[in-house]
């Protein structure tokens, strides 16, 4: 069966809303994936807002308590979309990121996806129904919970995608998809309609912050292709950039992240 990856990004689920509207965009993409995994990112800006809490507490917050923190923003995303889907009587339901069965190494607020073991995923898949799962996080081989660093829901959505063999992944965002420059800051720059990986690397490493470099390396790895759009006009059927290398084949068995267990200024 047909299987697509949809990524929603903060500014896409930012208010309750907002779930509603992207739960719209789940429902009308389902009529052509019969398997559809959804990964989100927290509301808006309530990550910033956990770590400023934090920092009220302590001015260096651990990172493992921190990583304790932040990931519950995410997990906040996943249950009110898949309460949004129900509501619609679609069956939903939602995982965090050690439910998914995302392994990361050890390293905290800056952790590698070593693994990803989605059984859980696929049986509820199997049975029909749209799987939610918190981004950003996972579980180390130590028991302990991680998070991948700032842009990781994309990383996320990608390694899902690689896992159970995805048609595509695909991220909603505030933009229509990638540009040349950022177009918030240059509103007459030109939107490309197809890009190879390489490219794609290239226009973010330079700081359009349009996609998460981790994942477009992830991608190029696994050749698994990739479509960025807009989620705020859901009757928009155009527009979008597309990346992939065309020709490309897939690693198998999948390829994540290296390990990394670089010190990132933690207590």
């Amino acid at each position: 069966m047909k299987t697509l990856i949809m990524k929603f990004g903060g500014a896409s689920v930012a208010t309750p809303d907002h779930f509603l509207r992207i739960a719209n965009l789940i429902l009308e993409r389902r009529q052509e994936y019969q398997r559809i995994v959804v990964v989100v990112s927290a509301m808006g800006n309530t990550t910033d807002k956990l770590i400023e809490l934090a920092k009220m507490v302590h001015p260096q917050p651990p990172c493992r308590e921190q990583d304790m923190l932040v990931s519950v923003g995410e997990r906040i995303s996943m249950s009110l979309l898949a309460m949004a889907l129900i509501r619609k009587n679609q069956s939903a339901v939602s995982f965090t990121g050690s439910q998914s069965g995302i392994i990361t190494s050890t390293t905290h607020s800056e952790a590698k996806i070593i693994h990803v073991k989605p059984h859980r995923i696929v049986k509820d898949l199997e049975r029909g129904k749209i799987v939610i799962v918190a981004g950003f996080q996972g579980v180390s081989r130590e028991g302990e919970i991680t998070t991948l660093g700032r842009g990781g829901s994309d990383t996320t959505a990608v390694a899902l995608g690689v896992a159970i063999d995805a048609e595509r992944v695909e991220f909603y965002k505030d933009v229509k998809g990638i540009y040349e420059e950022d177009p918030k800051k240059r509103p007459g720059s030109k939107l490309f309609d197809k890009l190879n990986y390489d490219a794609a690397i290239a226009i973010v490493s330079r700081g359009s912050g349009v996609l998460h470099e981790r994942c477009l390396q992830l991608a190029k790895k696994n050749q698994i292709p990739l479509f960025v759009k807009s989620f705020l006009d859901s009757k928009e059927k155009e527009g979008g950039t597309l990346i992939m290398d065309p020709g490309g084949i897939r690693n198998c068995p999948a390829v994540f992240e290296e390990e990394c267990e670089a010190s990132v200024g933690c207590l």
